[in-house]
């Protein structure tokens, strides 16, 4: 499509978008009494208006019913993430058995490895990717000290290339097979934090398992982001937050998936807790665990309705939508993005450098830029004159145009707030 920098050229974008009304049904905060351009949906999403009823709902059943509020309130507590199986299903491209929502991001992901996580002596390493999210990291580290293992000697980082920015699908493909025999387990953030570069994860699944591994995703930047295939592309596991691209709030709960193809080995190991047990026999107190077929036997503790219903009036957002049509206007809201940039950078003389991959199938709704002799004062002026970004050191910011609060007018009021941030120093 043959883009235009101009205001006019944007809004009849935006007359064209079918999702364009979806930006009603959030909050946004104000700077200088104008709403604010908000690109950081890859680090916390907006509020969605729906929320306060969901929540409330939660707050009168409690004054209302109490204790009681587990089996007669209008969404019975006990087992209120139930409600969470077939739209997620539909979401991450799973079966509903294979869904559950339970704890934290990092939380989840420890006890999948519990599960997934099995070294021995002659197959213990795990690869992950360089510059992995920092608590993925730490998780890994302590991981393998927990197994009696040195960090140096069992965890593979899959590097980047002397002067290049992303990770090369045939170096992740060629460290998996010189791993081999050895490999225990693939760990990979779908969609890398920094960079917003997309894993091609349907090959790299299929990698591992070929050499005998287990292979997990963290989705925390691709749940609600990019088309998942998570039962067809065969994973065994995979973790994301609700909090980013989904909109559930700071800190909210994760979700779960876990391969069908697991659900009936008794002998993979897992920790266990009462709201993993047998739904009908749960409240009978027996003493030996019998777990819930599917993902809902990886629960431990019973759930945090309070934090599970912001969840789910965004959940029910996108079971409206679809990621298809989320993800049309996410590629085109995105080249648009990068267009401004593009425009911007030449009229300023400057040397912005997107760092995410120009290809659209290794990208979905973040562009990182070095920023290029400009410091942190054009960070603060973005800021400060109502552009909602995020700084990365030593010079990159990473913008996500959501596509379902962001609008191409925004784009075009960003690049020219940006010029001026340039231009006015």
């Amino acid at each position: 499509m043959d883009f235009k920098n101009t205001l006019e050229f944007a809004q009849q974008l935006d007359e064209q978008d079918h999702l364009h009304k979806y930006q009603d049904e959030f909050i946004f905060p104000k700077v200088n009494d104008k709403k604010v351009i908000y690109f950081t949906g890859n680090s916390l999403g907006l509020q969605p208006k729906r929320t306060k009823k969901y929540v409330d709902e939660v707050m009168n059943d409690w004054a209302n019913l109490a204790v009681e509020g587990h089996f007669y309130a209008e969404k019975p507590w006990w087992d209120y993430q139930e409600r969470f199986a077939n739209p997620l299903s539909k979401l991450v491209g799973a079966l509903p058995s294979e869904i559950t929502v339970m704890n934290t991001l990092t939380v989840n992901l420890h006890l999948l490895m519990v599960s997934f996580y099995k070294p021995t002596a002659k197959r213990c390493k795990i690869i992950c990717e360089e510059k992995a999210f920092p608590s993925d990291q730490y998780m890994f580290q302590s991981q393998v000290h927990f197994h009696g293992y040195k960090p140096e000697d069992v965890i593979v980082e899959i590097k980047r290339r002397e002067g290049e920015h992303n990770i090369r699908l045939e170096d992740v493909l060629a460290k998996i097979e010189e791993v081999g025999e050895e490999l225990a387990l693939v760990l990979i953030g779908g969609v890398n934090y920094y960079t917003g570069q997309v894993f091609d994860m349907k090959t790299i699944t299929e990698a591992g398992h070929k050499q005998g591994a287990y292979v997990g995703w963290d989705l925390a930047h691709a749940a609600g982001n990019i088309k998942l295939e998570l039962h067809d592309w065969n994973v065994d596991f995979a973790a994301w937050c609700s909090y980013k691209y989904m909109n559930s709030g700071p800190g909210n709960a994760s979700g779960c998936f876990v391969h069908e193809k697991h659900h009936n080995n008794k002998e993979l190991p897992r920790f266990a807790g009462w709201w993993g047990h047998n739904k009908e026999r749960r409240f009978k107190m027996e003493p030996v665990f019998d777990p819930v077929h599917g993902a809902g036997g990886w629960q431990i503790s019973n759930l945090p309705i309070l934090s599970l219903a912001p969840y789910l009036a965004s959940v029910e957002m996108f079971d409206e939508i679809g990621m298809d049509q989320l993800i049309l206007k996410r590629d085109k809201i995105t080249s648009y993005l990068e267009f401004i940039l593009n425009e911007i950078s030449k009229e300023v003389h400057g040397s912005f450098e997107i760092i995410t991959p120009e290809n659209p199938l290794e990208r979905a709704c973040q562009l990182s830029v070095f920023l290029h002799g400009e410091g942190r004062s054009l960070f603060d002026y973005l800021m400060k004159n109502g552009v909602i970004t995020d700084w990365r050191e030593p010079n990159v910011i990473r913008l996500a145009p959501v596509p379902l609060y962001t609008s191409y007018e925004d784009m075009y009021h960003f690049g020219q707030i940006l010029k001026t941030g340039i231009l006015g120093k």
